[in-house]
């Protein structure tokens, strides 16, 4: 029945997830003409089923957050056989590459944009989703949680790429990005979205992949990097967790040609002690990073952590 408790004093049913690779968990294996891809060794070394999708050694935030609040896991919404029941516990759209502007992910040769996870989320899940559970859109979306985790690869692999031909000061570009977000999530609000959980983009200073090609521009460290978040680029507050803080734990190689180490060599090497390590490739972080992140996210009453409130107490209502 609708409306009442469903798992541990939530009201909770399960969770819609938009974004990009740091929350992918299998919409890229999917796609043809992607390099964005995760779905080999040494990925999913310590997830249970092995290679999946995921840009990390096991489990991704979503996944960590589906057990803090006692839901199966979400599945990829680009696998065929995610429709019927298994949809209704939620589906993961996220795709890697892809950025909240549409040409974000171009330079991994494909990639699903937000706006076209949105689409596929109004036109494709929910009719499916009604006719499953037999209840009206406004009826069922406000027991789900809505997770956007984005906007990072629209700096890394978008604004910072092309800055030197760029006409728009960093600032006008993020006012910019703000605005389409925005309106991003005014159209999930209309369509019957309540509970929202949006992520802060890490920090992208910090990560090997940008250390590596840009040296001595302490600028990017801090320039995006702004509001709640629960990883702080900061050696003194990570290296209070993880012994390495700087290098990717596998064998990286190029996105494409002139790249820089982000992800994984196929079937390359991994560190022994991934818990130690703060990045899995050159750019997302290991499970142990996504733990403290979630843990965080679901708990924490740190305001510069989570604002204004945790998922736990958002489940609630």
């Amino acid at each position: 029945m609708l409306g009442q408790q469903i798992n541990n004093g939530a009201r909770i049913r399960g969770m819609f997830v938009f974004g990009s690779s740091l929350v992918d968990n299998g919409n890229n294996n999917f796609l043809k003409n992607s390099i964005a891809k995760a779905d080999f060794l040494p990925y999913g070394i310590d997830f249970p089923s092995g290679p999946s999708g995921r840009f990390t050694n096991g489990k991704n935030v979503i996944d960590l957050l589906c057990d803090q609040l006692k839901l199966p896991l979400v599945p990829a919404f680009s696998d065929p056989s995610t429709q019927r029941r298994k949809i209704i516990h939620g589906v993961n759209y996220a795709s890697g590459a892809s950025g909240i502007l549409d040409d974000t992910g171009s330079r991994a040769g494909n990639a699903i944009s937000l706006n076209q996870q949105l689409r596929n989320f109004e036109e494709v899940t929910l009719p499916d989703l009604e006719a499953q559970m037999g209840f009206r859109r406004r009826e069922l979306l406000p027991e789900f949680l809505f997770v956007v985790g984005t906007g990072g690869n629209d700096y890394s692999f978008n604004y910072f790429l092309r800055q030197s031909t760029a006409n728009a000061s960093l600032e006008v570009f993020t006012a910019n990005l703000t605005k389409i977000l925005s309106g991003r999530l005014q159209k999930l609000y209309r369509l019957g979205g309540r509970k929202f959980v949006l992520m802060a983009v890490n920090p992208i200073g910090c990560s090997p992949m940008v250390m590596a090609s840009r040296p001595g521009k302490p600028w990017l460290h801090s320039s995006v990097e702004q509001g709640s978040s629960p990883l702080q680029c900061s050696p003194e507050v990570l290296g209070r967790w993880f012994k390495d803080t700087t290098s990717s734990c596998c064998e990286v190689m190029a996105l494409n040609r002139g790249g820089n180490g982000v992800l994984c060599k196929k079937e390359g090497k991994a560190c022994e002690d991934r818990n130690s390590h703060v990045f899995f490739d050159g750019l997302h972080p290991t499970e142990a990073v996504n733990i403290q992140i979630a843990t965080k996210a679901y708990n924490s009453n740190l305001a510069s952590e989570v604002y204004p409130i945790n998922v736990k107490q958002l489940s609630m209502f």
